[in-house]
């Protein structure tokens, strides 16, 4: 049985430092990705890999149920001391992951008439995502087993083994992107071919790093694998995480597309800013997955007081992150633009918004904690009706500000959404103790 009783700010650091130091590599490669192309001095560029890699994002989230399933019943099932089911579940993710991916390969052509039948960018922007995406795609089966393979490393603590993934991945997609763009010249199409080959060499490497469960019959214990109660179990909890899912995608997409709607130059400084909520959301993710593990693996032992220790000590680390980040983008903003950045009117434009941006990390990170705390937990169907509402509060606001205030309008109502969705889990997370059972 794993050990619960010892819940120390030691091993939420040790949990969380490296999923932090290995997230950072994300932004990183994002903020390479945008600066890359925007060393071509055009709006355009810019707005194409934003609005390809979302919509990648977007459909590849769908599918994010497979980290966070896979992490909330694997820990469980580790606190629980069932080790067959431990190794039985990365089975599963794998195979979800697969077809997953080659689900969306067969369906890209519905798939992106829906994306750009949404999207009112301009038609060089379209032309320029549509090859983009005709590339990238094609790594969809890798992207998303590796899902599955991060939330398995994440239930068992193995934290070191998603850093060296994410940094080999990462580090391989920026100098790939260095290589093609600035090297070879291949534009938006070399940013693509980079993140191709990153994912599918990251697969591989993530099948290594699992190759314990290898070595353990239940693995390929089809009888374990399929069976029912097991199976109707995985479904429950990720057809809630997938409905989350698909409205926070919702959410995120449509502020790209409600934010093309100022024009170009607005569109490509709103991506030059996501970056900054990538940077705060990966950095508060470390301490996220610790309590998603540590939560899942107190529940499954039926320990409430471990449960709550938990819940408590890695949220007191993820307030201090977000302080720090709030004050570093209060500090360093305006130079973070000019270097993802280089058309003078995305520069000007992106820096009219840095005030939001330094709110995002405080007002946001009630709501990240408590996704890893109820993803651990399996609490899903809470995460996903306080999502709905969360979405009908975005909505709103939306309708309101957006007519009155522009594109500001729109950021203010990107931050009441975070603020919704903690004030929304908050008053659920007694009952999740309650199930914990006595102290």
């Amino acid at each position: 049985m794993a050990e619960t009783h010892g819940i120390t700010h030691r091993r939420v650091l040790k949990t969380a430092i490296p999923i932090v130091i290995a997230n950072s590599t994300v932004p990183i490669l994002g903020a390479v990705d945008t600066g890359v192309v925007g060393q071509l001095g055009l709006a355009a560029p810019i707005g194409a890999v934003g609005i390809g890699a979302i919509v990648l994002t977007t459909f590849y989230w769908v599918f994010g149920f497979l980290r966070m399933g896979t992490t909330g019943l694997t820990s469980q099932a580790y606190g629980a001391g069932r080790t067959g089911e431990v190794s039985a579940m990365l089975t599963r993710s794998l195979m979800l992951g697969v077809i997953a991916g080659i689900a969306i390969i067969l369906l890209q052509i519905p798939l992106y008439w829906l994306a750009f039948k949404m999207s009112p960018a301009s038609a060089e922007v379209e032309a320029l995502a549509r090859q983009y995406l005709l590339i990238r795609v094609y790594s969809a089966p890798a992207a998303i087993a590796l899902y599955g393979v991060t939330g398995w490393l994440i239930a068992l603590e193995r934290a070191r083994a998603v850093l060296w993934l994410q940094l080999w991945m990462n580090g391989l997609n920026i100098v790939l992107d260095l290589w093609f763009v600035l090297g070879l010249d291949w534009g938006v199409s070399g940013v693509a071919f980079a993140t191709f080959l990153a994912e599918w060499s990251g697969f591989v490497l993530g099948i290594w790093l699992c190759r314990g469960a290898f070595r353990e019959p239940a693995w390929r214990d089809w009888v374990r694998v399929f069976d029912r109660a097991r199976l109707r179990e995985v479904m429950a909890v990720n057809s809630d995480i997938m409905t989350r899912s698909l409205m926070l995608q919702a959410m995120f997409l449509s502020f790209i597309f409600l934010g093309a709607r100022f024009g170009d130059v607005t569109l490509a400084a709103n991506q030059v800013l996501m970056q900054f909520l990538q940077i705060t959301g990966h950095a508060l993710d470390g301490f996220a997955f610790a309590a998603e593990a540590l939560v899942g693996q107190a529940l499954g032992a039926r320990n409430r007081l471990a449960l709550r220790r938990s819940a408590w000590m890695s949220s007191l680390w993820g307030v201090v992150i977000v302080a720090v980040l709030a004050l570093a983008f209060a500090l360093a903003g305006g130079a973070i633009v000019d270097l993802l950045a280089k058309a003078p009117d995305v520069r000007i434009e992106a820096r009219a918004y840095l005030p939001y941006m330094v709110a995002a990390p405080l007002v946001g990170v009630t709501s990240w904690m408590l996704d890893g705390i109820f993803i651990g937990a399996t609490r899903t169907r809470d995460m996903r009706n306080m999502m709905a509402i969360s979405l009908l509060v975005y909505v709103a606001a939306v309708l309101v500000l957006m007519p009155l205030w522009g594109n500001h309008g729109l950021w203010v109502a990107l931050l009441i959404s975070f603020v919704a969705r903690g004030v929304t889990l908050w008053l659920k997370y007694p009952a999740l103790e309650r199930a914990a059972g006595a102290d």
